[in-house]
């Protein structure tokens, strides 16, 4: 989230110099905010918000804009489905081409390994070979049993196939992996439709639909959690790239104009980089100083 701080640091001019609350220094933070992808319109009412507290200074105009931001990301239920007794909990892992779903399903089953969990993951990406070659290379490191497919196999099959060996196999929880499709095709999505039924058939419901967003695409992103939403009913978000490079407003804007709880952070590519989604903590990170 280095861009997001810099940029935000940048508008609040925190260095003893200038401490200024005049119509200048508003319209650079309101500008900062569009920037890093909390959109127009809530940069506006975050600004208007901080504005009408009336700050003393930069430094409260920093605080208040935490207070505000953390109250406007507060009250989401960002607990995760898939503790219980009974048949497998059921986790489809859903988005777009490069959003980091195949890593993502194999920090999942990491997560849950580390919860004592068993797991089975559901390689049902059948049309990238190389994305069912990359979760069996992960699978077999962590000692994690695996489903997959031919290449060009029916997708529902193989979920429904890796839900049944789950079921069969005493497994508590089955992440599947889904292929990356554009939010805008309506023959693809009409296949992550297919699997959620054949899945819901099988298993009775499924207990997590998880969109995984890269914080980079910007406001591109609000769109394809609308449409994914939409059309699987995503129970939350897991955004990732938030290694230094993304502006991560987009988890606010996500949150303000979808009602979707963005429940997971990945900070990286490694199995352990991946964590419980915290508003407070989030903000901080994007409002707080650069080490110097």
């Amino acid at each position: 989230m280095a861009k997001t701080r810099s940029a935000l640091r940048a508008a609040l001019r925190l260095d003893g110099v200038d401490e200024r609350l005049d119509a200048a220094f508003w319209a650079g933070l309101e500008e900062a905010l569009v920037a890093s992808d909390v959109g127009v319109e809530i940069s506006a009412e975050l600004v208007s918000a901080v504005r009408n507290r009336k700050p003393a200074d930069r430094a409260g105009v920093r605080e208040l804009l935490a207070e505000e931001m953390v109250e406007l990301l507060g009250g989401s239920d960002r607990s995760l489905a898939w503790s219980g007794n009974g048949s497998p909990r059921v986790v489809m892992v859903v988005g777009v081409n490069g959003a980091g779903k195949t890593t993502t399903s194999a920090k999942l089953a990491h997560w849950l390994a580390s919860e004592g969990r068993e797991c089975l993951l559901g390689a049902a990406d059948t049309h990238r070979p190389a994305a069912q070659r990359q979760l069996a290379t992960w699978a077999e490191r962590m000692g994690v049993e695996i489903v997959g497919g031919e290449d060009g196999a029916d997708p529902a099959a193989v979920a429904r196939d890796a839900w049944t060996a789950a079921n069969s196999r005493g497994h508590q929880v089955v992440v599947i992996d889904t292929a990356g499709r554009l939010h805008s095709s309506t023959h693809l999505m009409s296949q992550l439709e297919k699997m959620k039924r054949v899945l819901t058939k099988v298993a009775g419901k499924v207990d997590e639909v998880l969109l995984v967003l890269d914080a980079s695409t910007g406001q591109n992103g609000v769109a394809q959690a609308r449409e994914f939403s939409d059309r699987v009913g995503v129970t939350g978000v897991v955004l990732t790239k938030l290694d230094g490079t993304a502006r991560g407003g987009v988890a606010v804007a996500v949150e303000r104009r979808l009602g979707t709880p963005i429940k997971l952070v990945g900070t990286g590519e490694g199995l352990s980089d991946l964590a419980a989604f915290d508003a407070e903590t989030f903000v901080r990170a994007l409002l707080e100083d650069e080490p110097g």
